[in-house]
């Protein structure tokens, strides 16, 4: 990605279809801006192909790798992974690396963040995030990731408790109450990392504003996201790894049962939040067992829970977009958008092939 940072290029002329309405696309870049309107000057650089908006991975960490220890500058490589597989906004949910230097690349993704994980001691991975001794002091720590971040909060709603020897919540419905009105006070959404059924009680009827993973849905806790307006982000390609981490917790054979039979019933319990109506956006949970750049891996798994390509192409772009409140292909917003020469809502192998990615008016493939 050689040049990111040189001058703008000239203006530029797009002209092709868009591949979830079948109409006509055609606009121009000036700088890293689209127009609905021509630019004097501009060359035509692509007239033809399938236009979508760069593509969404709402569950990503730049700012994590396994070991730790992530500088900006490794930060940076695994956004151009994602950036080359089209992936053009990110939400960063939860990094121990503030990654804002990045937002002066304009070859990098534009970032959305959540701040620091918000955990407790010896009850998430360690090093992630936040660890408060005291779990009443949770609504402050949101205040102060609020702060932190771009719009959102990240709290770890259940993990493995040792003592127990299986998965359980981390906070009570109180304190997940007043983190919830402190996060909004503070014009941020929250969202939790939650695998199994028990701390999703609680989050959901405290109202946070996403789930993460939620391989625990019950039917009726399915009805409340509905009822609710509360998105799930399902991270498909990140659950096929609960097999694995079950067989590394051989000390703890409950929470390792627990993991696998998450992972069995993850399908069913995903297809039916999409029956039911659920907000469903892509995330590949990348930065820690998953690798950078698998967006479109996510998309084919979302295609297979009865998303169809369509609706799973539409949940990694311009749905993903609105629900985060980001720029789509429309006048004066940044030119972040990728072209295909074949319409992947005919096949999702098409997104593997992009004929251009655009960040920010520059053309990155």
């Amino acid at each position: 990605m050689g040049g990111s940072r040189d001058q703008p290029p000239t203006p530029t002329h797009y002209r092709g279809t868009d591949p979830l309405t079948a109409e006509p696309v055609e606009f121009w870049v000036s700088g890293d801006t689209i127009s609905a309107t021509p630019v004097p000057g501009a060359e035509t650089a692509i007239d033809g192909g399938w236009f979508l908006p760069g593509l969404v991975d709402a569950h990503n960490h730049v700012g994590i790798a396994p070991g730790l220890g992530v500088d900006i500058e490794q930060a940076r490589g695994y956004a151009y992974a994602d950036a080359r597989a089209g992936t053009l906004l990110i939400r960063e949910v939860g990094s121990p690396l503030d990654t804002h230097p990045l937002d002066d690349d304009p070859a990098c993704p534009r970032f959305i963040r959540s701040g620091k994980h918000i955990a407790r001691p010896k009850r998430y991975l360690r090093d992630y995030g936040v660890d408060l001794d005291d779990p009443d002091e949770l609504a402050a720590e949101v205040a102060r990731q609020a702060q932190a971040g771009d719009g959102w909060v990240k709290i770890v709603g259940d993990w493995i408790d040792r003592e127990v020897g299986d998965l359980a919540p981390l906070w009570t419905r109180a304190q997940i109450e007043s983190a919830v009105a402190v996060a909004h006070e503070h014009g941020a959404r929250i969202t939790a990392h939650v695998f199994g059924t028990d701390a999703l009680v609680d989050l959901i009827g405290a109202g946070v504003d996403c789930i993460e993973h939620g391989t625990g849905l019950t039917g009726d806790l399915v009805d409340q996201l509905v009822d609710r307006s509360i998105a799930l982000v399902p991270t498909m390609i990140q659950v096929e790894n609960f097999p694995g981490i079950a067989d590394g917790a051989e000390r703890f054979p409950t929470y390792a049962a627990h993991m696998r039979a998450l992972h069995a019933g993850a399908p069913a319990v995903f297809e039916a939040a999409r029956e039911a109506g659920v907000q469903i956006y892509a995330g590949t949970d990348a930065g820690g067992f998953v690798e950078h750049g698998r967006i479109v891996d996510e998309i084919e798994a979302l295609s297979e829970i009865g998303l169809g390509p369509a609706g799973a192409i539409a949940a990694a772009s311009t749905n993903a977009r609105r629900w985060l409140g980001a720029d789509v292909l429309e006048d004066g917003h940044r030119a972040d958008f990728v072209v295909y020469g074949d319409n992947p809502r005919d096949d999702l192998a098409a997104l593997r092939h992009p004929v251009a990615v655009v960040s920010s008016g520059r053309h990155l493939v």
